[in-house]
């Protein structure tokens, strides 16, 4: 890795042991135990049908970055057990809620403190020059998975349209449609799903916008067609099915703050 994630960078743990999952628990304090355990532990029901197109991303660069040199968790397995509420609040249940969620046509507005604001269709995107990250995903409720990602630096993207320089965050929001999604009231957080990053976190050569994993496209439980990857924080900064970008000069909203 060129540059070393400093600890103190790290998201705490502290402030989002406020989770929908933990208050259910009445966690309301403490730590959260070790992010190694694994899918495996939880052993949920496989669908019988793979969500997502099943095509191969061309030319994907060979991992430059990829800071693991531990087993990579299974297709079936990443596929399987996931957290997106918008389908569902039940991990081994998104996987056949989202399988008729549709991903094209698909943009996503990139705007704000910009030079050059922009409209970016999902093949736009794919034309940026792929490349394979292998990375540990970790979840403040406790499990991980090891995943084979396919993507672009958000660096990549940032550049083309040219942040000014009182841009100090990039405010991320996920695409939300009633009619395919669950309700709000339902998922017990509001939508559209929002999250943030400072501007060095942004630019960070490990942050990438995931367009696939395995070599495929991204399947839809896994936030289709283009979702953001954080490795050194919790999976649920790393929104999926991203709609808008905007480039701020304040600190933006994220949703599971704004639900404590």
């Amino acid at each position: 890795m060129s540059e070393k994630i400093k600890s103190s960078e790290i998201t705490p743990e502290s402030v989002y042991l406020n989770r929908r999952n933990f208050i259910r628990a009445g966690l309301l304090a403490g730590t959260v135990a070790a992010t190694t355990v694994t899918y495996r532990l939880f052993n949920p029901q496989a669908v019988t049908e793979t969500t997502g197109e099943a095509v191969d991303i061309p030319s994907a660069k060979p991992a430059q970055y990829s800071p693991t040199d531990e087993k990579v968790n299974t297709f079936e397995e990443i596929t399987n057990y996931n957290n997106f509420y918008e389908f569902s609040t039940d991990k081994s249940s998104v996987a056949s809620k989202a399988r008729k969620f549709v991903t094209r046509p698909w943009t996503v507005e990139v705007n704000g403190l910009v030079q050059k604001p922009r409209v970016f269709d999902i093949d736009d995107l794919l034309r940026f020059e792929q490349e394979e990250r292998t990375y540990r995903f970790r979840c403040v409720e406790a499990w991980s998975m090891v995943i084979p990602w396919t993507g672009f630096p958000l660096k990549s993207l940032l550049d083309q349209v040219e942040p000014l320089g009182n841009a100090k965050y990039v405010a991320f929001e996920t695409f939300y449609d009633p009619k395919q999604m669950q309700s709000s009231f339902s998922a017990g957080i509001d939508f559209p799903y929002v999250e943030g990053l400072r501007m060095d976190e942004a630019m960070h050569p490990l942050t990438i916008l995931a367009t696939g994993l395995y070599g495929k496209l991204m399947p839809n439980q896994n936030g289709a067609p283009i979702r953001l990857v954080v490795p050194w924080k919790y999976g649920f900064k790393s929104i999926k099915s991203i709609a808008k970008i905007t480039l701020t000069d304040v600190e933006p909203p994220a949703t599971w703050n704004l639900s404590a």
